[in-house]
């Protein structure tokens, strides 16, 4: 998939600030720009409504310049973390961003998949790379996550998260881990209640904290002594509503 134009990007939604609820920043305000797009359909996905393309009439294309001047009202002009997701953020030309945001204090993260690798992800503060386990029904690429590796070489902090659902999900993240020693790993457990993508639906909390419960145990079990394990904490304090 080619990158898009670099005159627009294509925008699904802005929102914020609220705390980044999952990964190595859990916690940290920030303000979410949501794009447009993706190169995969993950059988558990919670936002296809910046994916699948039935939503395209609601992805705006903006300039950089519209995208930060949402920014820099919604953050107040005071400087934060802004998080870039998706979709997958890239498909979309977002280094301009990245540049204009960092000329005014302002630090960025991204999260993909890691099926793609743009030279401007030197630039970002940190970057995520989520490769999908089997129960997205998905195939992870390696060659493809270790060009993402080396797009951002010594740039940002460059870490794995992986979505837990179950035992071939757990080998998977211990195997793809292995291959990349050097980057810390952050493991979640799945949210087998995700939205709808007409709607926000509800979430079985009993269900997810079970789950995190097996997944300490499993990494605990295995002696995996550098994973964190972590809730997705937006999904504890809001479910899956859209723009928190």
């Amino acid at each position: 998939m080619t990158e898009a134009s670099s005159s627009t990007v294509l925008v699904s939604e802005i929102f914020g600030p609220t705390i980044q609820g999952e990964g190595v920043l859990i916690g940290l305000p920030t303000v979410f720009v949501r794009t447009g797009g993706c190169d995969y359909r993950c059988s558990w996905c919670d936002s296809l409504h910046a994916v699948e393309s039935r939503f395209r009439h609601d992805w705006k294309p903006m300039s950089t310049e519209e995208i930060w001047s949402d920014v820099t009202r919604l953050s107040g002009g005071k400087p934060l973390t802004v998080s870039l997701s998706g979709g997958n953020p890239a498909i979309q030309p977002l280094g301009d961003l990245i540049d204009l945001g960092h000329g005014e204090g302002y630090r960025f993260a991204l999260e993909t998949q890691g099926s793609l690798a743009r030279p401007w992800f030197s630039q970002l503060d940190t970057l995520v790379l989520s490769p999908k386990p089997p129960s997205s029904g998905m195939v992870c690429d390696l060659t493809a996550l270790a060009d993402c590796v080396g797009a951002a070489g010594e740039g940002p902090q460059t870490v794995l998260k992986f979505v837990v659902f179950d035992a071939e999900d757990f080998a998977f993240a211990r195997n793809v881990a292995a291959r990349f020693p050097a980057l810390p790993v952050y493991l979640q457990p799945g949210n087998h209640t995700p939205p709808p993508a007409d709607g926000e639906g509800n979430v079985d909390i009993d269900g997810l904290t079970e789950r995190m419960r097996w997944l300490v145990d499993a990494v605990a079990g295995e002696r995996w002594f550098s994973a964190h394990v972590l809730p997705q904490l937006h999904v504890m304090l809001w479910g899956n509503r859209r723009g928190v």
